[in-house]
């Protein structure tokens, strides 16, 4: 599949090539990472990312999320089947360095409500899942589905050191990169020992003020 969008950067219109779906080794070709491939120490890292404004960067995600959602579907995993559904929490996509400089959208199931007082959400009770989609845009034009990162809060006693976090990666053609404590565990464990730098906040990362939606 290959499709042109045409959009601004920077003042200038330029076609974007939209290249997916992108299988993990196309992901792993437009991205540099520390570690085994198998064993991952952090996110793959896009090279050459865009800088785009909040607008640029929504039109793009507009055109993109249902096709990217229904990638994700294959997986058959039902936090890809609903998450469309819930609520956003970003204004529009933003970049995350810690999620290898891709562009990402918060959204969170009516369990995880209280994510929305971000600093002040304290500990999310069981059964809240926070599940990002992301794309990746780079300073030639191409634009790459990126994946979708999943936490869920499990049932206390899951994993001590995650909070009770599980976290899980779908990979934009569907398939399960990793899941903690499930298949392929060993891919997504970087996972944890990132977050455990925000154990004071429940292991969660909040997306940057200027993007939040503001909390109810």
């Amino acid at each position: 599949m290959y499709m042109r969008v045409l959009t601004v950067i920077s003042g200038i219109s330029v076609a974007l090539a939209l290249v997916g779906p992108s299988s993990s080794q196309a992901d792993l070709q437009i991205a540099q990472f520390s570690g085994d491939a198998n064993k991952p120490k952090r996110h793959f890292r896009v090279r050459n990312s865009a800088a785009l404004s909040p607008e640029e960067a929504q039109k793009i995600y507009s055109g993109l999320r249902d096709k990217m959602a229904g990638l994700y579907r294959i997986s058959n995993h039902p936090v890809a089947k609903q998450f469309l559904n819930w609520r956003k929490y970003n204004t529009s996509p933003y970049i995350s360095a810690t999620h290898g400089k891709r562009y990402l959208n918060n959204y969170a199931n009516k369990k995880a409500h209280a994510y929305g007082k971000y600093e002040n959400a304290g500990r999310l009770p069981v059964g809240s899942i926070i599940a990002k989609d992301s794309f990746s845009v780079t300073e030639d034009g191409k634009v790459n589905y990126g994946p979708l990162f999943i936490m869920e809060k499990m049932k206390k006693g899951f994993n001590y050191v995650t909070a009770d976090w599980r976290y899980i990666m779908i990979m934009p053609d569907g398939s399960l990169m990793g899941e903690t404590k499930g298949i392929d565990a060993q891919k997504v464990k970087y996972c944890i020992g990132c977050h455990l730098a925000k154990e004071r906040h429940d292991h969660l990362y909040f997306l940057p003020k200027k993007f939040r939606v503001k909390a109810k």
